[in-house]
């Protein structure tokens, strides 16, 4: 009998979280922005909001230096969603990202939208990866990237999952629930582990990314995103790189 209810309970919540993964792409209009809105956004911003690319480059490949994320082809629903937080109050960042909920309140509905469908248009290549050498000789330190892979790939027996287990091979997406975080920004990765871990960013579904964090030391963080930063999108026999625009 009990473990009928486990199964029961297990295969509610996946329900749940299929169908909430579904409303999300719904809701937030799948593939519903308008590029030429959103590149005048981007490049040009509006009203009290600075051009996006200030801070996240004009690639949307992000800049290390400020902490600014990579935006390039994250996915479509990802960005939405980080948008609407932001403007909404669920999402508070601190340091250089303080900034972004007053920009994005600039922000209506549909231009979150057209945000979305532009950064999701950009070329993917040439990237713009995270220089680990030159981020350790400034100081800041750099984790092993053998070691993050292990983590990336199989997790830490009873205590850590799998990351590819929901972002994909190599953290290359699983859309639309699951961002890209494969080729993001390294400091950026380290700063938003260190946020889940202490739950001071707390807009994750269902609390995963904190629940996941919380059991990272310092050195798994840093790891984790030494290799996620310069990790490749394929395999030697898969050169398939998932279509994360929806």
């Amino acid at each position: 009998m009990k473990k009928t209810m486990i199964r029961i309970s297990l295969g509610l919540t996946l329900a749940s979280m299929l169908t909430s993964t579904a409303v999300l792409a719904s809701e937030e209009g799948q593939m519903g922005g308008d590029i030429a809105n959103g590149k005048k956004i981007f490049t040009e911003g509006k009203g009290a909001a600075p051009a996006c690319m200030t801070c996240h480059g004009p690639t949307g490949w992000g800049t290390e230096a400020m902490g600014a994320p990579r935006l390039n082809n994250l996915g479509y629903p990802y960005i939405v969603k980080q948008l609407t937080d932001l403007s909404e109050g669920r999402r508070t960042p601190s340091g250089a990202g303080a900034v972004m909920p007053m920009f994005a309140q600039q922000l209506s509905e549909q231009d979150k939208r057209d945000v979305a469908a532009y950064v999701n248009s950009l070329p993917l290549a040439p990237t713009e990866l995270s220089d680990l050498k030159a981020i350790k000789a400034d100081g800041q330190p750099v984790g092993e990237k053998y070691l993050g892979q292990v983590i990336v790939k199989y997790g830490i027996y009873g205590k850590v999952s799998a990351c590819q287990s929901c972002h994909g091979y190599n953290g290359r997406g699983a859309a639309p629930m699951f961002p890209v975080i494969g080729e993001q920004k390294y400091t950026y990765l380290v700063n938003q582990l260190h946020n889940w871990r202490d739950a001071s960013r707390a807009n994750d579904p269902y609390g995963m990314m904190r629940a996941i964090a919380k059991n990272l030391t310092d050195d798994d963080i840093n790891n984790v995103a030494a290799f996620l930063a310069t990790a490749p999108r394929t395999t030697e026999g898969n050169t398939r790189v998932p279509n994360t625009t929806h």
